[in-house]
């Protein structure tokens, strides 16, 4: 069985990086579990995992001239497996785009959850890629009412590609008693449930600071259990690794979205 999630927002600092790898980490109590950081351009997912220091990443297996195998890149932490991608920017202007569909087959065969860290925007081939392979996207979003187009725009582009919506998670959330607006609207609009609101606090800066994932740095802390209850109302559906991976490489590559 494996189910590709795209992890997205629409607009950036919304913590999509922190909550992918809390995501994972829950998830990884009953499920083999595969992030990959497919934000080829703002990377960040390999200081959060406290992989700085990796020579092999995701670029190098976007650049068929290095001819890396998919293994290589592959890193077991935290109870899961982690495809970091770098953060250099001639890797970045190097790597081909529509190489990913060939990893994520790959990976697909040997795991039951694949998590995308996409990126925040959609202006570009490598943004749009991840949501177009994924099965469902999972929007997180600022607690606001504004915050909503940006998240309809992820779930309308995915929807075009046939990608449906896992469910919505509100990050940063400071006035929960603000929030049953938000949630009304949420869950008129969306396709998907409300997964969870996460309190804003300062566990996760403090772990980002020192270099581990939040639900092993503070696994009690206000944040760390509000993604764990989240991770809880995720449904994973069950699909055909063999399939899914052959879906994967024969993906139509958007050139925009």
């Amino acid at each position: 069985m494996v189910e590709a999630f795209a992890v997205a927002s629409g607009k950036g600092g919304t913590g999509k990086t922190t909550a992918t790898l809390a995501l994972g980490m829950a998830l990884a109590e009953e499920h083999d579990v595969t992030i990959v950081d497919a934000d080829t351009g703002m990377a960040n997912l390999l200081f959060h995992a406290g992989l700085e220091d990796v020579e092999t990443t995701l670029h190098d297996l976007l650049m068929a001239e290095r001819d890396v195998p998919v293994e290589k890149a592959v890193y077991d932490r935290h109870g899961l497996s982690v495809v970091p991608c770098g953060t250099s920017l001639a890797d970045f202007e190097s790597a081909e785009p529509e190489r990913l569909r060939e990893v994520v087959a790959i990976l697909a065969e040997n795991t039951d959850v694949l998590l995308l860290d996409s990126p925040a925007a959609l202006g570009s081939k490598s943004a749009v890629l991840p949501i177009v392979l994924a099965d469902r996207v999972l929007p997180v979003l600022a607690p606001t009412i504004p915050a909503l187009s940006d998240g309809l725009k992820v779930q309308e582009y995915a929807s075009s590609y046939g990608t449906g919506t896992g469910g919505v998670l509100f990050n940063k959330v400071r006035e929960e008693s603000r929030m049953d607006t938000v949630v009304d609207r949420t869950e008129r609009y969306f396709d998907g449930p409300v997964l969870g609101t996460v309190p804003e606090c300062s566990a996760p800066h403090q772990a980002r600071a020192a270099g581990k994932p939040l639900l092993s740095y503070a696994p009690s802390s206000p944040a760390a259990v509000a993604f764990t209850e989240a991770a809880s109302e995720l449904t994973i559906e069950s699909g055909d690794s063999a399939a899914v991976a052959e879906r994967f490489k024969s993906a139509v590559v958007p050139d925009r979205p």
